[in-house]
């Protein structure tokens, strides 16, 4: 396990804190806690944590292009201004279906949001992948997934990472930037059950792949072709997904959750649901914001 030091920020105690995202515009860290339906403006140089009750389940924050946010939420995507707290759903991924929610997202370099669902239940195979164009058209990727998290790009885009935690793996499809099509599915990473289940994905400057392990207390960071390369220990047992930022994008920015844990456990495990930080020196690829 690396010993580097992990540095926690807020703790927030979420249910299930997701989704950090940086923001170049204004030097912060959106995040979500998804179940609690708040978005998380976390601002390092004051070290204050602020938060936006949006009313339903958040599975994401990203920044938008032409001001405020994007996010994907229990019925589909919306937008937010995080100055009046306005919410404006813009399209419709599953509205139709209460039971499920949204789980995660992140943005292409083309300004395309990619966004899954999963049941609240976490029933098998009932969720599924979107991609929401800079247009406002929805497309469906994949179905039959059990629960949507981690999406990634390599350096050069012409690979998209995708994690369906039911599956207890890592995958890879050859990705073309200019219509956002992917092709060739294939296993590229197996995460043993006894190591936690693989949750949210980032990508550094150097093309290898960090992966959270719920329930493994760690995150995993991987080489391109797979190889397991370094074990970073994290003082919860839930970490759920991490990003880049600060001025150089050398800081990793690590949300993590309270949900399931019993009475007992959350007191051997008291700073569940905080957001931390942990400097690994290398450094990330920008979060890139919604063109739409």
């Amino acid at each position: 396990m690396d010993s580097n030091e992990v540095e926690l920020l807020v703790d927030a105690h979420a249910q299930v804190g997701e989704g950090p995202s940086w923001d170049t515009r204004e030097n912060v860290l959106w995040w979500v806690d998804i179940t609690g339906n708040l978005v998380h403006r976390y601002d390092p140089a004051t070290g204050i944590d602020t938060t936006i009750d949006v009313g339903q389940a958040v599975g994401a924050v990203v920044p938008r292009a032409s001001g405020g946010l994007a996010l994907a939420v229990e019925e589909g995507f919306a937008v937010l201004d995080p100055k009046t707290g306005n919410i404006q759903l813009i399209a419709e991924a599953e509205k139709d279906r209460p039971e499920n929610r949204m789980n995660d997202a992140t943005c292409d370099t083309s300004g395309r949001l990619w966004a899954g669902t999963m049941a609240y239940d976490e029933t098998a195979g009932a969720g599924a992948f979107y991609r929401l164009d800079p247009d406002r058209s929805v497309t469906t990727i994949l179905e039959h997934v059990t629960c949507s998290n981690g999406t990634a790009w390599s350096p050069d885009d012409k690979l998209m990472y995708y994690i369906d935690s039911g599956a207890q793996q890592v995958d890879v499809f050859d990705y073309e930037r200019t219509t956002g099509s992917v092709s060739s599915r294939r296993k590229l990473i197996d995460i043993p059950a006894d190591a936690g289940v693989p949750d949210g994905m980032t990508v550094d400057a150097e093309g290898h792949l960090w992966v959270a392990l719920w329930g493994g207390g760690a995150i995993m960071r991987y080489s391109p072709d797979g190889k397991l390369v370094k074990v970073l220990a994290i003082p919860v047992t839930q970490p759920t997904s991490m990003a880049f930022g600060g001025p150089d994008l050398t800081d990793l920015y690590i949300t993590s959750a309270t949900e399931g844990l019993t009475e007992a456990a959350r007191i051997k495990d008291p700073h569940a649901g905080a957001l931390f930080r942990h400097r690994p020196g290398v450094k990330g690829l920008p979060t890139q914001s919604y063109r739409g």
